[in-house]
């Protein structure tokens, strides 16, 4: 192409070019705003987690957003401050200091003297943690006129709940490795492995529950050799759960009779119902854990929820077990927090492309207006608490957060 040809080939892509409306390229530019995230240093006993990893802050980071990490944050997870500083974040060495950011990311639910550092307008997001909750905490929060959204009820596009499930992998898969830890003889148990060994027979494995938990612990025990059965009162879930797991499975409805026979029997029994209104059925009585075999594991998943085995008692992970009849309980709350790297970098994955998403939509208002799977999460909106079951749980009023959010101007 000549010279004199090509400059006419670009005056009329240059002209073109300019009859196109510029408005809404200047619209998503005018929207995006940059962040001021604060991570405080969680307080919560044996809470190891963190929201964000250095890899997630120097992306964030690079795209403008201003990060606030209170020293030793990262501890826990083995993240030193100098990784977050050279990612950078700004390490702050006060709490108070921490709070100063818009949006407060942390995993464990802040205690009542974290409360007292958020301001009106802040955007708190964190665990919820249904089991222990009560009003006074609730009402705390709302005189802080805050809007706090919850780990445990945010959605994603598919309709799932990404912490919820992220958190409930890691446990699954965890569950079966403390099993098999705790079954050898060098913790006083049975003395044996899970399966795989040809000519052996292998340890059955009794598992309460057929979601998430369920799913990535069948996983693990089917993957290490033992012969694992599933009970759970939704038939849909055991379907779920054949499928994904791709084999087949012993699988039944809670049948009183048939489930007290597979626990007497077995070696691992994995306690990992759902609850469904925040409080947990006991399941196992006493009297049927008392005739399980001698150095055989129970580990209650659903602890933080009550529990589901008439014999359970918390446990934390500097004390993790204890024995009645003999037999081995694992009643730690938190099992994620035992991996605590691979639970950070699980977050980071969820929350990077949220933080990312709320800066394109011109913050965390916009954001809730324009995106109905981030009000999901939302449990409080500028003080009042817009979460149908919480309201119901204490007989509080609520607003509905769609109204609100339409004429927040």
């Amino acid at each position: 192409m000549t010279t004199e040809r090509f400059a006419v080939e670009f005056g009329k892509i240059a002209t073109a070019e300019a009859l196109f409306p510029k408005e809404s390229m200047l619209a998503v530019e005018e929207r995006r705003r940059s962040l001021f995230i604060g991570i405080p240093k969680e307080s919560s006993f044996q809470e190891n987690r963190i929201g964000l990893t250095p890899d997630a802050v120097k992306q964030l980071t690079d795209y403008g957003h201003r990060i606030l990490i209170e020293a030793g944050a990262g501890s826990p997870s083995k993240y030193s401050d100098h990784e977050f500083s050279e990612a950078g974040a700004k390490i702050v060495y006060s709490t108070k200091e921490v709070y100063d950011a818009n949006i407060i990311l942390k995993v464990a639910p802040p205690t009542y003297d974290e409360i007292e550092y958020l301001r009106p307008g802040q955007t708190l997001i964190s665990a919820l943690q249904f089991g222990s909750l009560t009003s006074e905490y609730i009402n705390a929060l709302q005189r802080k006129k805050i809007n706090a959204i919850s780990f445990e009820l945010l959605r994603d596009k598919s309709e799932s709940k990404p912490v919820v499930r992220a958190m409930s992998e890691i446990a699954g898969s965890t569950v079966m490795l403390i099993a098999a830890e705790y079954l050898s003889i060098s913790n006083d148990g049975r003395g044996i492995i899970l399966g795989g060994i040809t000519g052996v027979p292998p340890s059955k494995v009794v598992i309460l529950g057929a979601g998430t938990v369920a799913e990535y612990a069948a996983r693990a025990a089917l993957g290490l050799g033992a012969e694992v059965k599933v009970f759970d009162n939704h038939i849909y879930k055991l379907r779920r759960l054949k499928h994904n797991v791709g084999t087949q499975l012993f699988t039944s409805t809670l049948d009183k009779a048939v489930l007290n026979h597979e626990i007497k029997e077995a070696d691992v029994v994995i306690g990992a119902l759902v609850a469904e209104d925040g409080r947990m059925p006991c399941m196992v009585e006493e009297s049927v854990v008392s005739q399980m075999k001698p150095g055989s594991v129970i580990i209650d998943v659903c602890i933080d929820h009550g529990g589901c085995f008439e014999t359970s008692e918390l446990t934390t992970h500097s004390r993790p077990i204890y024995r009645k009849y003999d037999i081995i309980h694992y009643c730690v709350p938190n099992i994620p927090s035992r991996v605590p790297r691979t639970a950070t970098t699980a977050l980071s994955n969820i929350f990077t492309p949220i933080f990312t998403e709320i800066s394109k939509y011109g913050g965390v208002s916009e954001a809730l207006f324009t995106n109905e799977h981030y009000r999901s999460g939302v449990y409080i909106y500028k003080g009042s608490l817009t979460n149908a079951q919480i309201a119901k749980r204490f007989g509080m009023r609520y607003k509905e957060l769609g109204l609100m959010i339409a004429v927040r101007n």
